[in-house]
């Protein structure tokens, strides 16, 4: 069902996407959004080694969730900083697409660990975590991505 690479020799390996799945903060959630049109939405994900699966979190209501509602098929992009080779101008980017299937997280021990981990990749300060926990997580859903299928590769931008 999913495509092969065309340009094989860029691949990455499976741990190298798992590892840029795990160290990047944020990609691009893609969806059906409204008439059919593509809709993408930068987000912030935590990705949890023990299960696979790709975590977010965000606003109970709103276009991306209405398009979970109508098609939950996804497909999220993650991509690095990038580096260039001594002399050269052009940079190197590895990147991660990720196609799967959503979900909404009912649990809320769950979302309080979603959240958490989430938090953690920006700040270790945890009266910060604490507060918004307690203030915000009323107003938060969580996500689950599935992944059925994933890929990555290291293109030079030249």
């Amino acid at each position: 069902m999913f495509r092969k690479m065309r340009r094989f020799k860029q691949e990455i390996s499976r741990e190298e996407c798992i590892e840029l799945l795990k160290n990047e903060k944020r990609g691009v959630l893609s969806l059906v959004g409204d008439g059919g049109y593509p809709y993408g939405v930068p987000l912030n994900h935590y990705y949890c080694e023990e299960t696979g699966k790709l975590y977010f979190h965000g606003a109970k209501e709103g276009h991306k969730i209405d398009s979970i509602k109508s098609c939950n098929k996804v497909c999220y992009t993650v991509f690095d900083k990038g580096y260039r080779k001594e002399g050269e101008w052009a940079y190197n980017v590895k990147s991660v697409v990720v196609f799967g299937k959503i979900s909404f997280v009912e649990d809320e021990g769950k979302a309080v660990k979603i959240c958490s981990k989430l938090c953690r990749k920006f700040t270790d300060d945890e009266e910060y975590l604490r507060y918004e926990i307690e203030h915000s997580l009323k107003n938060v859903l969580c996500l689950e991505l599935t992944p059925e299928h994933f890929s990555g590769k290291l293109v030079n931008e030249a």
